[in-house]
């Protein structure tokens, strides 16, 4: 076999390897609006969305989620303002501070809970104008669209994880599960 052959062969079942790889990993597409709400969920309970979405009035920090420090609330009246490290732009240095203009947390008027809750439970509150940031479906769908904030979770600086989904996987859910009439998982 002469050495020309031996290269190209190798090159073909490398390439074959490579599409198997890749074809394997894959996302299955979802279907149903119960299935496009799951792959928006995984976005929102990821930790770039949840960190700033907690339970409490402190956010979170980091890919574990874990207390943010420097005595963050809400309230900020007994610690710091998020402006104070948060600047409109991402630190250019592992883990320093993110940046969006005008960082900061959901007013605790509408805190907009995403920690803790089961698929369904956010469903039911992204769903609901009362627990939603008095947004309707078209105007949430313009939120996870276009909003600075939103968008930071796929440029979120070095040394952070992205949300599961990339953005254009996360509007083609975000399309499909209002088509379908936005139904919650049960």
């Amino acid at each position: 076999m002469s050495r020309d052959i031996k290269i190209k062969g190798a090159a073909v079942a490398l390439l074959l390897g490579v599409g198997l790889t890749v074809a394997s990993e894959a996302r299955t597409e979802p279907r149903t609006g119960e299935e496009a709400y799951l792959a928006i969920n995984s976005v929102l309970q990821s930790p770039r969305c949840m960190n700033c979405h907690p339970m409490g009035n402190a956010p979170l920090n980091g890919d574990d989620s874990l207390a943010h420090r420097m005595n963050i609330s809400r309230a900020s009246l007994k610690g710091l303002q998020c402006n104070t490290c948060h600047r409109n732009e991402n630190g250019k240095t592992l883990h320093s501070p993110p940046g969006v203009p005008g960082w900061r947390l959901p007013d605790p008027e509408m805190p907009l809970v995403f920690q803790g809750h089961t698929p369904h439970s956010l469903c039911e509150q992204l769903k609901d104008p009362k627990r939603n940031g008095n947004r309707t479906l078209p105007a949430l769908r313009e939120h996870m669209d276009h909003d600075p904030f939103v968008m930071w979770a796929w440029n979120p600086g070095p040394g952070r994880t992205l949300p599961p989904l990339s953005h254009a996987e996360l509007m083609s859910a975000v399309d499909l599960w209002i088509a379908k009439g936005a139904p919650c998982p049960n």
